[in-house]
């Protein structure tokens, strides 16, 4: 898979550390950057992780700030991503099993490395089941993402 990663100076350090793990596994990297821990915006750097992704250059897609949340929220706004915040390992199984997500976000300042390859591990090799009550459910979430894509809801 093609994997596009991308990190804000609170989760630079992290990155640097999981590209070559993720290369390790046999995927591709694109790595967006930030290329230094000196303070930048996390939006700046999820935008093109989540263009990529929901483009089809990208197969999925890594985000990773100080806590993962900024980077989440700004992720679920591109039309067509579904990130999940994911700092275990059970979560990193189910967001792929269930819900089909194809952006991870993490915390560097909530997780170590350790934790982090092998959530990343789990979410790449954990495929979407497919079950009629996680299709059904993610029919709704794209109604949504629909109803408020509509240019009459933008301001």
């Amino acid at each position: 898979m093609k994997i596009a990663i991308g990190a804000d100076h609170g989760g630079f350090s992290l990155k640097e550390v999981v590209v070559p793990f993720i290369q390790s596994l046999g995927h591709e990297v694109e790595d967006v950057g930030c290329d230094c821990e000196q303070s930048v915006d996390y939006p700046d750097y999820a935008l093109p992780v989540c263009e990529l992704v929901a483009q089809g250059k990208a197969d999925r897609g890594i985000l990773i700030c100080g806590t993962g949340i900024g980077m989440s929220i700004a992720a679920n706004k591109v039309t067509g991503i579904r990130c999940a915040l994911v700092h275990d390992m059970f979560s990193a199984q189910a967001t792929r099993d269930h819900n089909d997500t194809n952006v991870l976000a993490m915390g560097e300042r909530v997780i170590g490395p350790g934790i982090a390859q092998e959530i990343i591990r789990i979410w790449l090799e954990t495929p979407f089941s497919g079950g009629e009550r996680h299709v059904g459910r993610l029919g709704k979430v794209k109604q949504i993402e629909a109803k408020y894509a509509h240019p009459a809801h933008a301001e």
